[in-house]
């Protein structure tokens, strides 16, 4: 697993589940009042599970990020509405080129003000017309975090090629141009499978 330090003296945490973790750490790394972002595995059974137990499905883990923010520079909610512009919050099988349990949408709340607030704001989309199937991201008590292992942590900027080569194939930002219109926080993008780093 990944040897992390931060200085979190100040910080709050979101973790969210959005598919493929290494998009989802590049979305978030940008946003300001973001510190940092971690990438990892959450919501299963297994103690330090490794990338091959989970993306084989059989650990109940999720690819997660742990997004350490300054609160006050952003906001729990408006993390919440980047997050829903940044997958596919219908999708029950997976993330786009990404399918299984493994990388289902998750939205881990750390007490109850951030299960009420994550709740709000999913009710809020589901009422909001832009999608036409119910949303399906879930909304689970975080439990243990574990940090992926190294070469997963900042891999859009270890490895840019393979990393938009995967974007570009994945789908994910054809889907969100489609949906959003293209508003800020979208990147371009075009169909190939994820392999591993």
């Amino acid at each position: 697993m990944a040897e992390l330090s931060l200085d979190t003296e100040g910080l709050k945490v979101a973790t969210f589940a959005g598919g493929c973790f290494w998009c989802t750490e590049a979305d978030f790394v940008k946003h300001p009042g973001v510190a940092k972002v971690i990438s990892g595995y959450t919501g299963g059974r297994k103690d330090n599970p490794t990338y091959e137990e989970v993306s084989s499905g059989i650990t109940g883990h999720v690819e997660a990020v742990q997004i350490f923010y300054d609160p006050n520079q952003v906001t729990y909610e408006h993390l919440l509405d980047y997050f829903w512009r940044h997958i596919d919050p219908t999708d029950r099988g997976g993330q786009f080129v990404d399918r299984g349990g493994q990388y289902r949408s998750v939205i881990f709340y750390q007490d109850e003000e951030q299960r009420q607030i994550a709740e709000k704001s999913k009710e809020d989309l589901g009422k909001s017309g832009r999608f036409t199937q119910p949303i399906a991201t879930e909304i689970v008590k975080l439990t243990k975090f574990y940090p992926a292992e190294d070469y997963h942590q900042d891999y859009s900027k270890k490895n840019p090629l393979h990393y938009r080569s995967y974007r570009h194939g994945s789908g994910r930002d054809q889907f969100l141009v489609t949906v959003w219109g293209g508003e800020p926080g979208t990147e371009k993008g075009g169909g190939h499978r994820r392999g591993e780093g």
